[in-house]
Protein backbone atom coordinates (compact mmCIF):
# COMPACT_ATOMS: atom_id res chain seq x y z
CA UNK A 1 0.00 0.00 0.00
CA UNK A 2 1.36 3.52 -1.01
CA UNK A 3 -0.16 6.10 1.46
CA UNK A 4 0.26 9.32 2.65
CA UNK A 5 0.96 10.26 6.15
CA UNK A 6 -1.27 13.27 8.93
CA UNK A 7 0.93 15.00 11.44
CA UNK A 8 -0.57 15.64 14.75
CA UNK A 9 -2.00 18.95 12.81
CA UNK A 10 -3.80 17.37 10.42
CA UNK A 11 -2.04 17.95 7.29
CA UNK A 12 -0.06 16.17 4.92
CA UNK A 13 3.25 15.06 5.71
CA UNK A 14 5.22 15.65 2.56
CA UNK A 15 6.17 12.33 -0.13
CA UNK A 16 5.04 9.38 0.62
CA UNK A 17 4.71 6.12 2.88
CA UNK A 18 4.94 1.85 1.04
CA UNK A 19 3.84 -0.61 3.56
CA UNK A 20 4.72 -4.11 2.11
CA UNK A 21 5.03 -7.85 3.17
CA UNK A 22 8.80 -8.85 2.40
CA UNK A 23 9.60 -11.94 1.08
CA UNK A 24 9.37 -13.42 4.39
CA UNK A 25 6.22 -12.56 4.99
CA UNK A 26 6.90 -9.42 7.63
CA UNK A 27 5.12 -5.85 7.10
CA UNK A 28 7.20 -3.56 6.47
CA UNK A 29 6.67 0.28 6.14
CA UNK A 30 9.34 2.44 4.11
CA UNK A 31 9.26 6.09 4.46
CA UNK A 32 10.06 7.93 1.26
CA UNK A 33 11.73 11.57 0.70
CA UNK A 34 9.83 12.78 4.46
CA UNK A 35 10.20 14.36 7.82
CA UNK A 36 10.42 11.98 10.87
CA UNK A 37 7.04 10.54 12.93
CA UNK A 38 7.01 11.82 16.02
CA UNK A 39 8.20 9.37 18.26
CA UNK A 40 5.27 9.02 20.70
CA UNK A 41 4.11 7.25 17.21
CA UNK A 42 4.70 4.31 15.86
CA UNK A 43 7.91 4.84 13.45
CA UNK A 44 8.71 3.31 9.82
CA UNK A 45 11.10 0.68 9.40
CA UNK A 46 12.85 2.97 7.63
CA UNK A 47 13.52 6.73 6.36
CA UNK A 48 14.85 6.54 2.88
CA UNK A 49 16.43 9.31 1.98
CA UNK A 50 17.46 9.86 -2.20
CA UNK A 51 19.49 12.83 -1.78
CA UNK A 52 20.61 16.07 0.51
CA UNK A 53 18.59 18.65 -0.91
CA UNK A 54 16.17 20.55 1.30
CA UNK A 55 13.11 19.39 -0.42
CA UNK A 56 13.46 16.10 0.46
CA UNK A 57 13.82 16.44 3.80
CA UNK A 58 16.97 14.84 4.87
CA UNK A 59 17.52 17.44 7.60
CA UNK A 60 14.80 15.95 9.57
CA UNK A 61 15.21 12.33 8.85
CA UNK A 62 18.76 12.31 9.23
CA UNK A 63 18.21 12.23 13.07
CA UNK A 64 16.53 9.12 13.54
CA UNK A 65 18.01 6.03 13.15
CA UNK A 66 16.10 4.30 10.97
CA UNK A 67 17.53 6.89 8.10
CA UNK A 68 18.76 5.16 5.26
CA UNK A 69 21.36 6.81 2.82
CA UNK A 70 24.34 6.96 0.90
CA UNK A 71 27.38 7.67 2.45
CA UNK A 72 28.02 11.30 0.30
CA UNK A 73 24.83 11.90 1.19
CA UNK A 74 25.16 11.89 5.07
CA UNK A 75 27.62 13.85 4.74
CA UNK A 76 26.31 16.40 2.61
CA UNK A 77 23.58 16.35 5.18
CA UNK A 78 26.05 16.85 8.26
CA UNK A 79 27.58 19.95 6.28
CA UNK A 80 24.64 21.44 4.84
CA UNK A 81 23.00 21.04 8.13
CA UNK A 82 25.59 21.17 11.27
CA UNK A 83 24.29 18.00 12.34
CA UNK A 84 25.31 14.22 13.18
CA UNK A 85 23.89 11.64 11.25
CA UNK A 86 22.83 9.11 12.83
CA UNK A 87 21.07 6.60 10.78
CA UNK A 88 22.90 3.81 8.72
CA UNK A 89 24.72 4.22 5.20
CA UNK A 90 25.96 2.28 2.12
CA UNK A 91 28.00 3.06 -1.17
CA UNK A 92 26.50 3.67 -4.37
CA UNK A 93 25.22 0.76 -6.05
CA UNK A 94 25.48 -1.90 -2.89
CA UNK A 95 22.68 -3.86 -1.66
CA UNK A 96 21.61 -3.60 1.80
CA UNK A 97 19.48 -5.26 4.13
CA UNK A 98 16.98 -3.34 6.00
CA UNK A 99 14.74 -4.51 8.13
CA UNK A 100 14.80 -8.00 6.70
CA UNK A 101 14.72 -6.82 3.20
CA UNK A 102 17.27 -6.81 0.27
CA UNK A 103 17.22 -3.47 -1.23
CA UNK A 104 19.05 -2.66 -3.93
CA UNK A 105 20.60 0.96 -5.01
CA UNK A 106 22.00 2.61 -8.40
CA UNK A 107 23.14 5.97 -9.13
CA UNK A 108 20.80 8.47 -10.81
CA UNK A 109 23.45 11.36 -11.21
CA UNK A 110 20.99 13.87 -9.79
CA UNK A 111 24.37 15.26 -7.29
CA UNK A 112 26.52 13.15 -5.55
CA UNK A 113 25.79 10.26 -3.39
CA UNK A 114 22.27 10.68 -4.91
CA UNK A 115 20.64 7.16 -5.68
CA UNK A 116 17.40 5.06 -6.57
CA UNK A 117 16.06 2.26 -4.42
CA UNK A 118 14.84 -1.08 -5.54
CA UNK A 119 13.40 -4.07 -3.46
CA UNK A 120 10.66 -6.75 -4.23
CA UNK A 121 7.62 -7.66 -1.90
CA UNK A 122 6.70 -11.18 -0.99
CA UNK A 123 5.02 -11.98 -4.13
CA UNK A 124 7.76 -10.57 -6.34
CA UNK A 125 6.61 -7.25 -6.80
CA UNK A 126 9.94 -5.03 -7.96
CA UNK A 127 9.64 -1.34 -5.96
CA UNK A 128 11.94 1.32 -7.40
CA UNK A 129 12.03 4.69 -6.43
CA UNK A 130 14.20 7.29 -8.65
CA UNK A 131 14.35 10.30 -6.19
CA UNK A 132 15.33 13.00 -8.98
CA UNK A 133 17.02 11.98 -11.62
CA UNK A 134 19.31 12.98 -14.41
CA UNK A 135 20.69 10.26 -15.86
CA UNK A 136 18.58 7.27 -15.95
CA UNK A 137 20.73 4.83 -17.35
CA UNK A 138 21.44 2.39 -14.74
CA UNK A 139 17.81 2.29 -13.23
CA UNK A 140 16.51 -1.25 -13.88
CA UNK A 141 12.75 -2.52 -14.96
CA UNK A 142 10.08 -2.97 -12.09
CA UNK A 143 6.51 -3.47 -11.46
CA UNK A 144 5.49 -0.34 -9.38
CA UNK A 145 7.47 2.96 -10.64
CA UNK A 146 7.87 5.65 -8.30
CA UNK A 147 9.02 8.98 -9.42
CA UNK A 148 9.19 12.43 -9.76
CA UNK A 149 8.03 15.62 -12.45
CA UNK A 150 10.67 18.10 -11.76
CA UNK A 151 10.21 18.98 -15.37
CA UNK A 152 7.62 16.96 -15.93
CA UNK A 153 4.89 18.77 -17.28
CA UNK A 154 4.59 18.26 -21.60
CA UNK A 155 2.13 21.19 -22.06
CA UNK A 156 5.15 23.79 -21.07
CA UNK A 157 7.71 24.61 -23.07
CA UNK A 158 10.29 25.78 -20.39
CA UNK A 159 10.44 22.19 -19.06
CA UNK A 160 12.04 21.09 -22.71
CA UNK A 161 15.75 21.91 -22.94
CA UNK A 162 19.13 20.54 -23.47
CA UNK A 163 22.68 21.05 -21.42
CA UNK A 164 24.22 24.01 -23.18
CA UNK A 165 27.76 22.88 -22.41
CA UNK A 166 28.97 25.02 -25.60
CA UNK A 167 27.64 28.27 -23.74
CA UNK A 168 29.49 27.28 -20.25
CA UNK A 169 33.15 26.33 -22.06
CA UNK A 170 32.87 29.56 -24.25
CA UNK A 171 32.02 31.46 -21.21
CA UNK A 172 34.97 30.52 -19.13
CA UNK A 173 37.28 30.53 -22.10
CA UNK A 174 36.24 33.96 -23.51
CA UNK A 175 36.82 35.58 -19.78
CA UNK A 176 40.26 35.79 -18.10
CA UNK A 177 38.08 36.39 -14.62
CA UNK A 178 34.09 34.81 -14.30
CA UNK A 179 31.99 34.04 -11.55
CA UNK A 180 29.67 31.36 -11.68
CA UNK A 181 26.21 31.25 -10.03
CA UNK A 182 25.85 27.69 -8.43
CA UNK A 183 23.62 26.35 -5.56
CA UNK A 184 26.27 25.08 -3.13
CA UNK A 185 25.16 21.46 -2.98
CA UNK A 186 24.80 19.96 -6.73
CA UNK A 187 25.58 22.75 -8.95
CA UNK A 188 28.62 23.85 -7.44
CA UNK A 189 30.15 20.25 -7.30
CA UNK A 190 28.29 20.16 -11.30
CA UNK A 191 30.79 23.31 -11.98
CA UNK A 192 33.72 22.41 -11.10
CA UNK A 193 33.22 18.74 -12.74
CA UNK A 194 32.64 20.46 -16.01
CA UNK A 195 35.44 22.96 -15.45
CA UNK A 196 38.19 20.27 -14.73
CA UNK A 197 36.38 18.23 -17.54
CA UNK A 198 36.95 20.47 -19.93
CA UNK A 199 40.62 20.91 -19.00
CA UNK A 200 40.38 23.78 -16.71
CA UNK A 201 43.23 23.20 -13.65
CA UNK A 202 43.79 26.59 -12.30
CA UNK A 203 42.09 27.29 -8.65
CA UNK A 204 38.46 27.35 -8.64
CA UNK A 205 37.31 30.03 -5.34
CA UNK A 206 34.17 29.20 -3.43
CA UNK A 207 32.49 30.34 -0.71
CA UNK A 208 32.23 28.30 2.52
CA UNK A 209 29.89 25.53 2.07
CA UNK A 210 30.28 25.15 -1.97
CA UNK A 211 34.24 24.94 -0.79
CA UNK A 212 33.10 22.20 2.37
CA UNK A 213 31.15 20.22 0.10
CA UNK A 214 32.93 20.01 -2.86
CA UNK A 215 36.68 19.23 -1.03
CA UNK A 216 34.49 16.27 0.88
CA UNK A 217 32.72 14.79 -1.72
CA UNK A 218 34.89 15.01 -5.10
CA UNK A 219 37.61 13.02 -5.80
CA UNK A 220 39.44 14.76 -8.39
CA UNK A 221 38.11 18.42 -7.42
CA UNK A 222 41.60 19.68 -8.28
CA UNK A 223 43.39 23.17 -6.20
CA UNK A 224 40.19 24.94 -4.42
CA UNK A 225 40.62 28.27 -2.07
CA UNK A 226 38.61 30.31 -0.29
CA UNK A 227 36.60 32.87 -1.94
CA UNK A 228 39.05 36.06 -1.96
CA UNK A 229 42.11 33.95 -0.79
CA UNK A 230 43.26 33.49 -4.39
CA UNK A 231 45.43 36.15 -5.98
CA UNK A 232 45.33 37.28 -10.04
CA UNK A 233 42.75 36.24 -12.55
CA UNK A 234 40.71 32.99 -11.33
CA UNK A 235 37.34 31.18 -11.38
CA UNK A 236 34.81 31.92 -8.82
CA UNK A 237 31.54 29.45 -8.37
CA UNK A 238 29.10 31.09 -5.30
CA UNK A 239 25.77 30.89 -5.09
CA UNK A 240 23.67 33.16 -7.16
CA UNK A 241 22.31 35.76 -5.03
CA UNK A 242 26.07 36.01 -4.07
CA UNK A 243 27.15 37.04 -7.56
CA UNK A 244 26.28 41.25 -6.46
CA UNK A 245 28.90 41.27 -3.87
CA UNK A 246 32.03 40.51 -6.23
CA UNK A 247 33.59 43.30 -8.00
CA UNK A 248 32.39 44.95 -11.31
CA UNK A 249 35.02 43.89 -13.03
CA UNK A 250 34.07 40.08 -12.83
CA UNK A 251 31.75 38.45 -15.67
CA UNK A 252 28.77 37.06 -13.97
CA UNK A 253 27.05 34.19 -14.66
CA UNK A 254 24.19 31.93 -13.29
CA UNK A 255 23.86 28.15 -13.89
CA UNK A 256 20.07 27.72 -14.54
CA UNK A 257 17.67 27.71 -16.49
CA UNK A 258 15.35 30.59 -15.11
CA UNK A 259 15.29 34.07 -16.47
CA UNK A 260 14.14 35.93 -13.47
CA UNK A 261 18.23 36.72 -12.78
CA UNK A 262 19.68 39.78 -13.64
CA UNK A 263 23.15 37.75 -15.32
CA UNK A 264 23.08 36.14 -18.30
CA UNK A 265 21.80 32.68 -17.37
CA UNK A 266 23.28 29.38 -18.93
CA UNK A 267 21.38 26.10 -18.99
CA UNK A 268 22.88 23.35 -16.53
CA UNK A 269 20.31 20.84 -15.45
CA UNK A 270 20.47 18.53 -12.83
CA UNK A 271 17.09 16.87 -13.90
CA UNK A 272 16.13 15.19 -16.86
CA UNK A 273 13.61 17.33 -18.85
CA UNK A 274 9.96 16.14 -20.08
CA UNK A 275 11.31 13.91 -22.96
CA UNK A 276 13.72 12.58 -20.57
CA UNK A 277 11.36 11.85 -18.04
CA UNK A 278 9.08 10.02 -20.70
CA UNK A 279 11.94 7.58 -22.32
CA UNK A 280 12.44 6.90 -18.64
CA UNK A 281 9.36 5.52 -17.74
CA UNK A 282 9.25 4.17 -21.40
CA UNK A 283 12.67 2.56 -20.63
CA UNK A 284 11.81 1.42 -17.34
CA UNK A 285 8.25 -0.41 -18.53
CA UNK A 286 6.46 -0.16 -15.06
CA UNK A 287 2.89 -2.15 -14.32
CA UNK A 288 1.78 1.18 -12.80
CA UNK A 289 3.64 4.52 -11.28
CA UNK A 290 3.26 7.19 -8.70
CA UNK A 291 4.67 10.57 -9.05
CA UNK A 292 5.70 11.72 -5.99
CA UNK A 293 7.56 14.97 -6.29
CA UNK A 294 7.18 17.72 -6.32
CA UNK A 295 4.65 20.22 -4.95
CA UNK A 296 2.35 21.72 -7.35
CA UNK A 297 0.18 21.04 -10.21
CA UNK A 298 3.50 19.10 -12.24
CA UNK A 299 3.16 15.47 -10.92
CA UNK A 300 -0.56 15.86 -11.77
CA UNK A 301 0.38 16.59 -15.49
CA UNK A 302 3.01 14.26 -15.29
CA UNK A 303 0.97 11.13 -14.48
CA UNK A 304 -1.97 12.49 -16.62
CA UNK A 305 0.14 12.21 -19.75
CA UNK A 306 1.89 8.76 -18.94
CA UNK A 307 -1.46 7.61 -18.83
CA UNK A 308 -2.60 9.01 -22.14
CA UNK A 309 0.58 7.03 -23.56
CA UNK A 310 -0.17 4.08 -22.19
CA UNK A 311 1.42 3.67 -18.62
CA UNK A 312 -0.93 3.93 -15.46
CA UNK A 313 -0.15 6.38 -13.10
CA UNK A 314 -1.56 8.07 -10.40
CA UNK A 315 0.02 11.41 -8.85
CA UNK A 316 0.81 12.53 -4.88
CA UNK A 317 -2.69 14.35 -4.45
CA UNK A 318 -4.54 11.62 -5.44
CA UNK A 319 -3.36 8.90 -2.98
CA UNK A 320 -6.51 8.32 -1.15
CA UNK A 321 -4.84 5.97 1.55
CA UNK A 322 -4.16 8.22 4.22
CA UNK A 323 -2.80 7.48 7.72
CA UNK A 324 -3.32 9.75 11.04
CA UNK A 325 -0.67 9.86 13.58
CA UNK A 326 -3.62 9.75 15.88
CA UNK A 327 -3.86 6.01 14.41
CA UNK A 328 -0.31 5.09 13.23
Amino acid sequence: MVFREKNSRGTFKPHLSIKFRSIEGELVTFSIDTTRTPAKYQQPDAYLITHAHSDHHGKSAMLSDRAVCSEKTAIALEIRHDRKYAGRTFKVGETIEVSGVKVHTFPNFHTVGSVAFMWENEVGTRILVTGDVKDASMLPECDLLITEANYGDPGDTTCYFDDDLEGFENAFRDNSSIAFGAYAFGKAQRAVELLRGFGYDGVIEMEDQSLSLTRTLLEDAGELEYLGNCCGDSISIVPPWDLDKLPSHISKFVMTGRSDYRYPAIQISDHLDARGLVDMVKNIDPEFTVVYHPNGHRPGRFAKHLDSIGFNALSIDKIENVLSNEFV
